[in-house]
């Protein structure tokens, strides 16, 4: 009787479990293809493997949060799509050789590939802070120009470009479909380059593959004369030497459709018949109060000066709180709300290590007992892997992963937290084993969204903290002077002052709190008063209103963290204003 229930049970958890891989296989990966202006289920050109392109900075200066937003995007593309199963091959460019390199290395009196080497490691060091994975290649324009060339003589040999005293043009006009991408027509395009527009051009929107040497600027040598490349080819040679040119995905900035995408189209096409790409993505600007963020507006913010403030892993989750086809609003209230819920994400997996380890030697007897996983905790380890995948696979739509399922899972870790110090025996061992579970999931969810650190959590929160105090401009031994002065004035029942240590140290980002059962004061962030807020972590020329808005109200309340303390700020999931899917 027993052999035969348990061959039912048996049967039963294969049926579900095949159920389970069918509802996985449901779900088609759908992509926004700018070409076609839909979304499109996304099949690669070969099965089992992805080759994506992404261009990358023009190397001249520290990178901002318009580049942050980009390659944040690309990377939960990135990580996703090995979720999934796929070999991919990720190229990323650098620019190492421009106008603005040139402009900028003679300003400083320095050498422009120097230059531009030293801002490529900066650039990767600020990817690496924003836990973006390295792509499987990084070339640079510098160490591929026989490529270069030879794509460009190809593109004369088909008829398609000529040259003007050691320049060379492509010819728009020999490219009927110019203008596709971008959904521009031919005769209203602008030559859209880095540069004034060239009156010998036999057309106008003709834009340069090579340029003829200037005294003092670096070249190479070729069939034209000494040169270097125009800012459009590079991307189209390297892209082919690495990924064929026939490859699945080309990613980028959304001003880049015009010229820099469409141009790589005609010149890639009339370099080879047989170029095709599948998909073309972009995401959206980053705006400061609703405008377009550029350096010419000088509203612009580096990735440095906002990490210096705020942990980096704030500013990826400011980023992914918005669909990454959506305009961003930078503002320090939306920054500060990512922070406290970073905060509160790390300081939850904290308190689940902790505790977690005290019954670890229990949890290693029992983890093969399912059964004794909580019906709750399973449901919620269920709907989060779900939406997981759902969300991510409607063109990467993030916003909902973070607000949703995810903080449903925190609050439920929290709850099973308070309930090992309520409960006994069995109900304890209940609630040892669905955290466990719980905590595998909430990090596997984390890894893929590019959210869960190398550090300890431990280390993080620590980092939270010392940014926090340096928003302050206060020091720990400030912060612990506060609170052995606010114990006193409790001692002494003055409570007026009590209360009014707690609310200055919270107007500057620091929240206390008491213990239960002991007289300790723990201090960890919050969202400052908007008084308190400055203009922006940036230079002090530049104007408030450039990036203030009105702080976001939390949208929900959530448990506190550590079911010793009596009091617990918002985990402050973001709003959603910005968070819409575009138009299709």
């Amino acid at each position: 009787m027993a052999s035969k229930e348990k061959a039912s049970k048996e049967k039963a958890s294969k049926e579900k479990a095949s159920k389970e891989k069918a509802s996985k296989e449901k779900v088609e990966f759908q992509v926004y293809n700018t070409m076609t202006r839909q979304k499109e289920v996304f099949k690669s050109k070969e099965p089992g493997k992805v080759k994506m392109y992404v261009c990358g900075v023009t190397s001249y200066d520290l990178s901002h949060i318009g580049h942050a937003r980009a390659y944040v995007a690309f990377d939960v593309l990135y990580r996703y799509l090995k979720y999934l199963g796929y070999d991919v091959m990720y190229v990323r460019n650098f620019t190492d050789v421009d106008d603005k390199i040139i402009r900028r290395a003679n300003e400083l009196g320095e050498d422009p590939t120097a230059l531009s080497g030293r801002y490529c490691q900066e650039f990767l060091k600020d990817m690496d802070d924003l836990q973006c994975l390295l792509p499987t290649h990084q070339p640079r324009v510098t160490e591929h120009m026989e490529q270069i060339k030879e794509m460009i003589a190809k593109i004369m040999t088909n008829g398609c470009a000529y040259t003007i005293d050691g320049d060379v043009y492509f010819s728009v006009d020999s490219f009927p479909e110019y203008g596709r991408l971008s959904g521009r027509k031919l005769e209203d395009n602008r030559a859209g380059e880095r540069v004034e527009v060239d009156s010998r051009k036999r057309n106008p929107a003709d834009f340069a593959l090579w340029k003829a040497a200037k005294p003092g600027e670096p070249s190479w040598e070729s069939p034209w004369g000494p040169g270097r490349p125009g800012w459009h080819i590079e991307c189209s040679a390297m892209s082919a030497y690495y990924l064929t040119h026939s490859f699945d995905i080309h990613g980028g900035g959304m001003d880049l459709t015009f010229p820099h995408h469409e141009n790589e189209i005609a010149q890639s096409c009339a370099a080879c018949q047989e170029s095709k790409i599948s998909y073309w993505m972009h995401n959206g600007f980053v705006n400061i109060d609703d405008e377009k963020m550029s350096k010419s507006l000088g509203n612009f913010f580096t990735i440095r000066e906002v990490t210096r403030l705020y942990h980096p892993l704030a500013l990826r989750y400011f980023l992914l709180g918005m669909h990454y086809r959506s305009p961003v609003n930078y503002s320090i209230s939306q920054i500060e709300i990512a922070s406290e819920s970073v905060f509160y994400i790390y300081q939850t997996l904290h308190d689940c290590e902790q505790a977690l380890l005290v019954f670890q030697q229990g949890t290693e007897t029992a983890t093969n007992v399912r059964g004794r996983v909580i019906p709750q905790a399973q449901e919620c380890i269920k709907k989060l892997r779900i939406e997981l995948e759902t969300k991510l696979s409607d063109d990467l739509h993030t916003p909902t992963i973070l607000n949703a399922a995810l903080q449903e899972a925190l609050k439920l870790m929290n709850s099973y937290l308070n309930l090992l110090k309520r409960k006994q025996s069995q109900q304890q061992l209940s609630a040892v084993l669905s955290l466990t579970e719980l905590l595998k999931e909430v990090k596997a969810v984390l890894d893929v969204l590019g959210l869960l650190a190398s550090s300890t959590c431990a280390e993080v929160l620590q980092q939270f903290k010392e940014r926090a105090l340096k928003r302050a401009e206060l020091t720990e031994e400030d912060v612990l002077r506060a609170i052995e002065e606010r114990k006193l004035a409790r001692k002494n029942k003055d409570f007026a002052r009590s209360d009014q240590i707690r609310t200055d140290l919270a107007a500057k980002g620091i929240s206390l709190m008491d213990n239960i059962g002991t007289t300790e004061t723990d201090w960890r962030p919050c969202v400052r008063s908007e008084q308190e807020q400055p203009a922006a972590p940036a230079k002090p020329s530049q104007s408030a209103a450039a990036v203030q808005q009105k702080p976001v109200a939390p949208s929900q309340q959530m448990q506190s963290t550590a079911a010793t303390q009596t009091e617990q700020p918002a985990a402050a999931p973001l709003q959603q204003e910005h968070a819409a899917v575009p138009p299709q």
